[in-house]
């Protein structure tokens, strides 16, 4: 079936127009403007510019007389007399005898001013003109009328230096693996044609904002040495029905001319989002968008050299359509760094700044618990900030350290000042915390507490650090961890006899476990192993959704409310076993303002419990 194009008018038609604009312009404009250059005056007037020696050159013609004044500026015009001492008079005048007045130009001269010239100046002042509505019209070349199908990728073509290598990419070794695959196959296509496998035509990158999928995906390109397409996932969206999905063909095409090539869509969830089905409030554009991404992704021949890469938070919002076997066949997860992974992904970013001798990255990689490598790469520079800020040259220990508690907590408030009796609180909250932390078994050991105001909002905060990896925890972990957040207030319960609003995070927190407890864990004999809630947005937070009747969700709000109450318990009571040590501790923190771990447990194992 051959394929009809709708008829449009060639651009020969156009050029056509101008050109018959410039035969007019030339056939009638031209010679009125020079005819209106020549000024005509009667004989006398000529006579007597003759007689007073004001001419400059003359030509005397059959028909008519044409002169100039002694400066040339201007050109006179009269008829011809019967005056036969005509010439004499105009020798003695001094008037000079030319045999044309108005020298005429060269053909090509001529040519180039009435064509060339007319038609430069056209073009460049339509190119102008093009520039400045394009810009009005939507932010540059490539939005409305103008280059409207472009897709505006970004291509980064193969450096000299290899650009981003997998070297550069650290904590991501399982990621890594999955991907080495991809860059064998562009080194090497023939051995996997030879045995008739294909490649992923798509591979899909998931993980929580931070982790370092972009930079995994500019190090597939580097690793290959290959041209590199990036694009954001938002910039398919138009205004203009239609225009998502001749963004993407274009795209698709400059692909195809490059191949082999890597096409990365960040964020491709802003145009892969399940369709609606017709349903009301439906994106059109957007499932215009998506539908074109699909055909393209189908209309690859098998090992052609191009690879999809894309990546997202929300891998759960795709379309089952783009994530089928044949479009995005991988699915590469790309998570949270463990303890040997923040280490180094912590070595890698301390190679770009100057560093003391001797610092163990393994204590800070243990302080720095949950963190991205982007937060990692923050405290790398945090730390070098503050090394500025002291005068030094060289980040030390203590730098990192710090900056791993701006990250966390936020700034030091250099102006709060507390009241004497709001600083007793915050100290007897914080030791309360530590307290029951260290008094229980399967707790993280206390790091560093601190009364010190943050810009955070928190009044003081402790910090417990796990010894290793930690991924799974039981029923009685959880309980104590409960326990030693409800362990503030409960020393504010112990020492004041009663509470105030310093508690709100802890609450928070301690009321969210309970309720995972038994809605996610299923760690009750009530509700045994079911599923009471469901969790959205996985890497993006977490938050959850009920799944289970009205009657059901009371029942949990009890459960709930009992959980946190035993453990609240359990806190004041080893809170009053332990009261002269919680004394003691809370003196030494109100004094001290900032005390470590090893202080902290140096003073609660003294028997005799005098403070050193």
């Amino acid at each position: 079936m051959k394929e009809v194009k709708s008829p449009k008018k060639p651009l020969i038609y156009y050029y056509c127009i101008v050109l018959l604009v410039l035969m007019l312009f030339n056939s009638f404009i031209v010679p009125l403007i020079a005819k209106q250059q020549i000024k005509e005056v009667d004989y006398g007037t000529f006579m007597s510019m003759t007689e007073k020696s004001e001419i400059g050159k003359v030509e005397i013609e059959s028909n008519q007389i044409l002169f100039t004044d002694k400066d040339g500026k201007t050109i006179y015009k009269t008829g011809v007399m019967n005056d036969p001492n005509l010439t004499e008079r105009l020798y003695a005048s001094g008037a000079e005898f030319a045999s044309e007045i108005v020298e005429e130009a060269s053909p090509l001269m001529s040519f180039f001013l009435t064509w060339v010239l007319p038609i430069v100046i056209f073009v460049a002042l339509g190119q102008l003109l093009y520039k400045k509505m394009s810009e009005k019209m939507g932010g540059g070349p490539n939005s409305m009328m103008f280059g409207l199908g472009n897709s505006n990728a970004k291509v980064y073509v193969p450096s000299t230096d290899g650009g981003i290598r997998f070297a550069d990419v650290a904590g991501e070794d399982e990621a890594k693996d999955n991907l080495q695959e991809i860059v064998n196959y562009l080194h090497d296509p023939s051995k996997y044609k030879s045995i008739g496998a294909s490649m992923p035509k798509g591979i899909l990158l998931v993980g929580s904002p931070g982790t370092g999928k972009t930079m995994l995906a500019k190090a597939v390109a580097g690793e290959a040495n290959v041209p590199f397409f990036s694009i954001s996932g938002s910039e398919f969206v138009e205004m203009f029905v239609g225009m998502g999905a001749s963004k993407v063909r274009n795209l698709f095409d400059q692909a195809k001319e490059k191949a082999p090539c890597i096409v990365f869509i960040d964020e491709i969830d802003a145009i892969g989002q399940k369709r609606s089905g017709g349903q009301y409030g439906g994106n059109d554009e957007r499932e215009q968008t998506l539908n074109q991404l699909l055909t393209e992704m189908d209309g690859f021949e098998g090992n052609n050299g191009v690879i999809i890469l894309a990546a997202t938070n929300r891998p759960e919002a795709l379309d089952p359509a783009l994530t089928r076997p044949g479009r995005f066949d991988r699915r590469v997860p790309v998570e949270l760094p463990d303890l040997q992974g923040r280490e180094a992904i912590l070595k890698v970013h301390a190679k770009k700044v100057a560093m003391e001798d001797h610092i163990d990255y393994t204590a800070v990689a243990r302080m720095a618990s949950g963190a991205s490598g982007a937060e990692l790469a923050n405290i790398v520079n945090e730390a070098a900030l503050r090394a500025v800020r002291s005068g030094r040259d060289k980040v030390s220990q203590s730098d990192l350290e710090e900056s791993i508690e701006v990250v966390i907590a936020g700034y030091q408030k250099k102006n709060a000042i507390l009241t004497d009796h709001e600083k007793w609180i915050v100290s007897y909250h914080e030791i309360g915390h530590a307290l029951v932390a260290a008094c229980q078994s399967h707790s993280a050991p206390v790091q560093k507490i601190t009364i010190i105001p943050r810009t955070s909002g928190a009044l003081g905060y402790t910090m417990q650090v796990d010894e290793g990896n930690h991924y799974l925890m039981n029923k009685e972990e959880i309980e104590n961890k409960i326990a030693t957040l409800t362990g503030g207030r409960a020393a504010e319960e112990v020492k004041f006899g009663s509470v105030t609003t310093g508690a709100s995070n802890d609450i928070e927190q301690a009321t969210r476990l309970a309720r995972a407890m038994l809605t996610q864990y299923g760690m009750s004999d009530e509700f045994d192993m079911v599923a009471l809630e469901t969790v959205n947005n996985q890497y993006l937070g977490g938050d959850t959704s009920l799944a289970c009747s009205a009657g059901t969700q009371a029942e949990i709000d009890r459960l709930v409310i009992s959980i946190v109450k035993n453990q609240h318990e359990k806190a004041s009571q080893i809170l009053n076993e332990k009261r002269e040590k919680l004394d003691e501790l809370a003196k030494y923190l109100y004094e001290k303002e900032t005390i470590t771990g090893s202080e902290f447990m140096k003073i609660l194992q003294d028997k005799e419990g005098a403070a050193k």
